[in-house]
């Protein structure tokens, strides 16, 4: 049966594999390989990987096995993992500003960034390699001119998404893009946002409509700190921070703004100041209004054990972004926020 799609989406297919390499750490006690893997690997369990083991897929060393067997430490493994099926995905954007070097796409929901959680070759960084190797030479542009994205938005996420060609580019804005809050102690919000090299990040959403002590215009910051917790399926996850104390918890600071009450939600405004794993997700939900739909995290910001971060559902769009430029000056940007009720 033909899968029915919208226009400019790529269909669900067989991708060409990979080749994933594990080195076993030089303090590591005698482990069979599939005992390593399921550790090294929570998303397959030991018999599992004795199957994988068994049908030749893994390698120690170069030499392809066709059973379980002991480790020893330095020993290198590869997985031949054969090609899978990869969801289909939405491969049009609006572009928003480009200038040569700096391309700055409107990203649909539904496409992941980069590689990650089942998807290889149907991701924004696989289209972008294949569209612009193949309207390079016609353009007279050499391979490493193609734009790579120097960010992440969440695969459900839509909106605003910074790539650049050059190299140096992307390392200054991700550097710019991931700005702490300790850089920001201080600083009230029109100095932080006044500031040469500082970035603001305005993102809109629906959450739950559970109380919130705002009225609309009214603002709330949230400065939950954010870290790693155990999750089942994963090994560990981004989260709420169990310790705040903990040296390995990420300072976080959002700024939720109130801007409709709705009888299926609250439209927020969320603007951020540091760029943390699932932030937006995880504080809303750590203020008790977590985004409408969101399968992973409930009130509080505690992740269910049944979800993963890539489970959609919810509505996040990236609607505008201040952003310097290595040269010096600034870009400001918006898209419009997508329907349905984020506008």
């Amino acid at each position: 049966m033909t899968e029915s799609l919208p226009p400019g989406w790529v269909p669900a297919r067989l991708n060409r594999g990979w080749t994933y390499s594990d080195r076993v750490p030089p303090a590591q006690a005698p482990i069979l390989i599939s005992a390593f893997l399921a550790e090294r690997h929570r998303h397959s369990d030991a018999p599992l990987w004795r199957q994988r083991l068994g049908a030749g897929e893994i390698l120690c060393n170069g030499r392809r096995l066709d059973g379980d067997r002991l480790l020893r430490a330095g020993d290198r493994l590869q997985w031949q993992r054969p090609p899978w099926r990869e969801e289909a995905v939405p491969a049009c954007w609006r572009v928003i500003h480009d200038d040569g070097d700096l391309y700055v796409i409107d990203k649909p929901s539904g496409l992941p960034v980069l590689p990650a959680g089942g998807f290889l070759e149907h991701t924004l960084l696989g289209l972008l390699e294949r569209r612009f190797a193949a309207e390079g030479p016609r353009a007279g542009k050499p391979p490493g001119e193609l734009p790579r994205p120097v960010h992440r938005l969440g695969r459900h996420t839509s909106g605003l998404l910074v790539c650049a060609r050059r190299t140096g580019s992307r390392a200054w804005l991700s550097a710019r893009l991931r700005e702490s809050t300790a850089q920001l102690q201080g600083q009230s919000e029109t100095q932080s946002a006044q500031a040469p090299a500082s970035c603001r990040k305005v993102y809109r959403a629906l959450t739950v409509p559970a109380a919130l002590p705002l009225t609309p215009g009214e603002t709330l910051a949230i400065t939950t700190p954010i870290g790693r917790r155990p999750h089942p399926r994963i090994g560990l996850i981004w989260a709420v921070a169990t310790d705040p104390d903990d040296p390995e918890a990420l300072p976080a600071w959002s700024e939720l703004r109130l801007l409709e009450r709705r009888p299926e939600g609250h439209l927020v405004e969320v603007t951020i100041r540091t760029g943390r794993p699932h932030q937006i997700r995880i504080h809303l939900a750590s203020a008790g209004v977590p985004l409408l739909g969101d399968p992973l995290y409930g009130p509080g910001g505690t992740p269910k054990p049944g979800a993963l971060p890539g489970d959609g559902g919810y509505r996040l769009h990236a609607h505008r972004l201040r952003l310097p430029l290595p040269a010096g000056g600034r870009l400001d940007l918006e898209a419009s926020p997508p329907p349905p009720g984020l506008r």
